[in-house]
């Protein structure tokens, strides 16, 4: 089963409670109009496992520090090491749930306990759930597909959204519902900070106000809830002395594990392939499935530059997403079709939103093809196979 539609929050907290009832397993995709997009996994209507969003790698960081590692992250790429030895791991994780994955195989090896895991799941679960309610407007795909293995937690779908809008209710309470939390706060105004406060406070915002501490992060920090923190620092942003920046999430921990795909046909012929995604999770995803297929890569997290890079490097197929700061898709693949050298090159268009009226929209601008996000091994594989065995016969 798979539908998409817009939606308003209501709509979809309606839908949420349809699926408990029909005890649905499978994802539900939500993307905002701004383009982020979060995945609900359920099994038997219940939530296993969420994720998505602006930062899902620092979220991931920050709750397990929080409910596993008493609030500060050890390093780690030695406890990595140590699971990738581990044996009897299964290898058929969605891509998108690396960090699900190191989670059971974390609880596996003792290293975290069961207890934590699921503090840590709920809590996350109810933070992607908050940002939904905060997206206001969302487009909603439902896809049944078998559930993550195995199940962690089991989390009531009606229990879930209510401590989410109490969350958003203390958040609107507080005058903040124009505040994303995942900003980090940056000082504008140094010396003008320093006349109004005194030289001890000034010494403590100096450290946390960096702009690269998100304000969940700080409240993770400084033990103090997000609500009280970001709060704290409203005068300071009424009054510009405070800024919101927005900032790159973390670089995730885990490479995902690409199933190794079997055909007839050869997978790779060394050909150039780019990615113009603004998101380093999506490119770097992408990377692991192509350069493990034998192809090159090469990644374009600027939209700006996008067409400039393209053209210099002339990639023999490009993915492209639909959605990105400054620009979109459309426009990068109706400027690319103006050139003679991009004419028959195969542009491959990514997006959350797998509506008609966007598949004949990239038909129009000389889309080659249209595909879904969260991308996994087989659809990309069979795409790139598709077109460059095309280009070559």
């Amino acid at each position: 089963m798979m539908t998409a539609q817009n939606t308003s929050i209501t709509a979809f907290t309606k839908k949420l409670i349809e699926l408990k009832q029909a005890r649905f397993s499978g994802r539900v995709l939500l993307k905002s109009s701004f383009g982020q997009v979060w995945t609900v996994f359920l099994y038997l209507g219940r939530i296993l496992y969420a994720n998505g969003g602006v930062h899902p790698v620092r979220r991931w960081q920050r709750n397990l520090a929080i409910h596993c590692f008493q609030g500060k992250l050890p390093p780690l790429e030695p406890m990595f090491n140590s699971i990738n030895e581990l044996s009897g791991i299964s290898t058929d994780f969605q891509v998108d749930c690396w960090e699900y994955q190191f989670l059971w195989a974390a609880l596996q090896q003792q290293m975290v306990t069961r207890e934590q895991v699921v503090k840590m799941i709920q809590t996350m679960t109810v933070e992607v759930l908050f940002d939904v309610s905060q997206a206001l407007q969302i487009t909603g795909e439902i896809i049944q597909e078998p559930p993550l293995s195995p199940q962690l937690v089991l989390i009531d779908i009606e229990q879930g959204l209510n401590e989410a809008q109490k969350l958003w209710q203390i958040w609107q309470t507080a005058q903040l519902f124009d505040i994303i939390p995942d900003q980090a706060p940056l000082i504008r105004d140094p010396h003008q900070l320093q006349q109004k406060v005194s030289p001890a406070t000034y010494k403590t915002l100096a450290a946390l106000l960096n702009g690269r501490r998100s304000l969940r992060d700080i409240a993770m920090h400084t033990k103090r809830n997000i609500t009280d923190v970001t709060r704290s620092l409203l005068p300071y942003i009424e009054a510009n002395l405070v800024e919101l920046i927005n900032i790159p999430d973390s670089q995730p921990l885990v490479t995902p594990t690409i199933p190794k795909i079997i055909t007839s046909q050869p997978t790779s012929t060394g050909s150039l392939i780019a990615c113009v995604d603004d998101s380093p999770m999506v490119c770097q995803t992408m990377e692991k499935i192509l350069t493990s297929a034998g192809y090159q890569f090469l990644p374009v997290q600027d939209s700006m530059r996008a067409i400039a890079t393209l053209l210099s490097r002339k990639p023999d197929l490009v993915f492209l997403d639909l959605v990105m700061p400054n620009t979109n898709g459309y426009e990068i693949c109706t400027q690319l079709r103006k050139v003679s050298a991009f004419k028959e090159v195969p542009i491959v268009i990514l997006t959350g939103n797998d509506g008609i009226i966007d598949r004949v929209r990239a038909k129009v601008v000389g889309a080659s093809h249209f595909i879904s996000k969260p991308v996994d091994a087989p659809t990309v594989l069979e795409v790139v196979n598709q077109y460059l065995q095309k280009a070559h016969t």
